[in-house]
């Protein structure tokens, strides 16, 4: 049997003040200096991450994470956000499988920039997320989730329809740690040691 591979895209950006603006000056409007360009390599799970300037360190940092919809979720908080992704076959690249979802999910196209790989790793029941980091911004207030069919109640004979996430917002690396899932928490990890690193390439 195959294994299940996921894609996504995580969004990271510069934290902003309480007047709205982010901090330093930086003509990208990210914080992190990171010029458009188009994405590169070929994940498995795809997810995009926008983040804060390298200088800043994990406390300049917000990423943006998504509620995961459903009933299974409702009125839960804690290890209930996830990075924007989802599962591809091989007949389609991780990245494209990436961008694909983050549309899906968000209902907004990702923002321009480079692409950066936070590589792989297994989750609790198999399945292997690779993840990639992008900085950038988005207006949570304009996303459009996507939605999906489920049987609820169970074993009921009856469908209904919904949201793949019930709402999007972006949060502080320490909080982020919080909030997702725990198989996803060692891609926050990776994208702090390549924002301490200077984001190479950049």
């Amino acid at each position: 049997m195959a294994e299940k591979r996921s894609a996504g895209l995580l969004l990271f950006r510069e934290r902003t003040t309480p007047g709205g603006t982010t901090r330093g000056n930086d003509p990208s409007g990210t914080g992190t200096g990171v010029s458009a360009a188009g994405p590169g390599g070929a994940p498995v799970s795809a997810g995009v991450g926008t983040g804060a300037g390298a200088r800043s360190g994990a406390a300049g940092l917000e990423v943006l994470l998504g509620h995961m919809g459903g009933p299974y979720w409702q009125g839960r908080d804690a290890s209930a956000w996830s990075i924007p992704k989802g599962q591809y076959t091989p007949e389609e690249t991780p990245e494209a499988a990436a961008r694909r979802e983050f549309e899906e999910e968000l209902g907004l196209a990702p923002p321009a920039g480079r692409w950066l790989p936070l590589g792989e790793a297994r989750q609790s029941g198999g399945k292997i997320v690779t993840i990639w980091a992008l900085a950038g911004d988005l207006d949570t207030s304009l996303v459009v989730p996507g939605t999906f069919t489920l049987e609820w109640p169970p074993h009921s004979g009856r469908t209904e329809e919904f949201p793949e996430i019930d709402r999007a917002e972006w949060f502080g690396i320490a909080e982020a740690r919080e909030k997702l899932v725990a198989g996803q928490r060692v891609f926050l990890d990776r994208l702090v040691d390549e924002v301490a690193r200077g984001l190479p390439g950049a």
